[in-house]
């Protein structure tokens, strides 16, 4: 009986070394895994939103979650540069006209060259301040010296947002002060479209690619607030934000071998997080993208007859389309030509007519829309008798 009660424990207690041993086994390998996986989320740099743009095409390369509305903090200055870019070649404006502060101006908080009401400073010195220190009080001056007030210039914003057919975005102010406004959002997707166009403007980037400035004859330092200015080859610009609403926000551009880029990244968690995750945006876009010419036959793109038009036939564009964004790895070229035979008038200016496919092997690899590059009205009985009556 004794002997069988030792032998019981024995067994009890090897059971036991053996699950405190199976226990610390499981633990030795478990909590270096979960540590590991907390680091590889670390490095997983993450955004609200992020997108990145081919800029001489409109491709986007990547996205996610760039249609979703989000403050843009003073990413909003982007669609401010615009405005100020399209008063200056209109001639509206002059770099070396005299701006003078107002109230308004000079009651804006956030980042600012602390002006005075009443002080006068250059559209140039005023560009300078705003695109590369993002100053709040000089964007609200410009905006009112171009506009005749704050609240006109606002009104010019939402109307380029029409013109350019974005959907996504509604601005309250040109500064992108977002404490006091319930209405002012925008996308990745908006803001990346307004920076292709703002790049188009060669001056942008006098100022754009600053890193060290100064006004007032050197009493005022101008630091460039993108960090990506002096550490990024290629970079072109652009825009930096931050509110404690819209987190931390970068539009970048950048350049290399003739493609341009930009990227967009919306309520990063860190100001790192934005310029790493920009980094990693555009080293992809070059690292695994190109542009090339494309070669069109004309002599492939046939009239396409319109039924019932007062224009018989029509003429298929490419819209002056002649590059293309590609994989790198793409090659060995061919087009494949479709083309409709027949359309019902009325056509309008842009109404598809057909495509052309651009082929690597059997993979697509892009497609050029051919387009009507004119209206086509119906021809109906009020036509008919305008046209016998000219012809009398």
């Amino acid at each position: 009986m004794n002997t069988s009660l030792s032998k019981y424990y024995l067994l009890v207690i090897s059971v036991k070394k053996c699950i405190i041993f199976i226990t610390a086994l499981f633990l030795f390998i478990s909590v270096p895994a979960r540590v590991f996986a907390q680091e590889e989320a670390k490095e997983n740099v993450k955004a609200k939103s992020s997108i990145l743009m081919c800029m001489d095409t409109g491709d986007i390369i990547k996205e996610e979650n760039a249609y979703e509305h989000l403050s843009p903090a003073s990413v909003t200055k982007v669609m401010s540069i615009l405005l100020y870019m399209e008063a200056i070649d209109s001639g509206k404006i002059k770099l070396d006209d005299m701006v003078t502060a107002s109230e308004n101006a000079v009651s804006k908080g956030g980042s600012q060259i602390w002006l005075e009401v009443g002080e006068q400073m250059s559209v140039n010195d005023l560009l300078k301040a705003i695109i590369i220190a993002s100053a709040n009080d000089a964007c609200t001056a410009l905006s009112e010296y171009v506009a005749g007030s704050d609240t006109e210039f606002v009104a010019m914003m939402n109307d380029k947002v029409k013109q350019l057919g974005l959907s996504n975005s509604h601005f309250e102010n040109c500064t992108g002060l977002d404490d006091k406004i319930t209405n002012h959002y925008s996308c990745a997707y908006d803001i990346a479209v307004i920076a292709k166009e703002v790049m188009k403007h060669e001056l942008v980037s006098k100022y754009s690619t600053v890193w060290l400035d100064s006004l007032r004859d050197g009493k005022t330092e101008l630091n460039n607030t993108n960090k990506l200015i002096n550490k990024y080859n290629g970079i072109t610009g652009l825009k930096t934000g931050t509110t404690s609403n819209a987190g931390f926000c970068l539009c970048a551009t950048a350049s290399r071998d003739g493609m341009n880029l930009v990227s967009v990244v919306l309520g990063a968690s860190t100001s790192d997080d934005r310029f790493k995750l920009s980094t990693e945006l555009l080293d992809f876009g070059f690292a695994n993208y190109k542009l090339i010419k494309i070669e069109i036959d004309e002599s492939q793109i046939t009239a396409v007859k319109v039924k019932n038009g007062v224009t018989k036939t029509v003429i298929p564009s490419s819209k002056g389309i002649n590059t293309i964004l590609i994989e790198k790895n793409a090659s060995d070229f061919e087009y494949e030509y479709n083309i409709k035979k027949e359309v019902k008038a009325p056509v309008k200016k842009g109404d598809e007519l057909g495509e052309i496919l651009v082929k690597s092997g059997d993979k697509e690899i892009a497609r050029v829309a051919l387009i009507s590059d004119q209206d086509i009205k119906t021809i109906n009985f009020g036509y008919i008798f305008y046209e016998l009556i000219k012809n009398i």
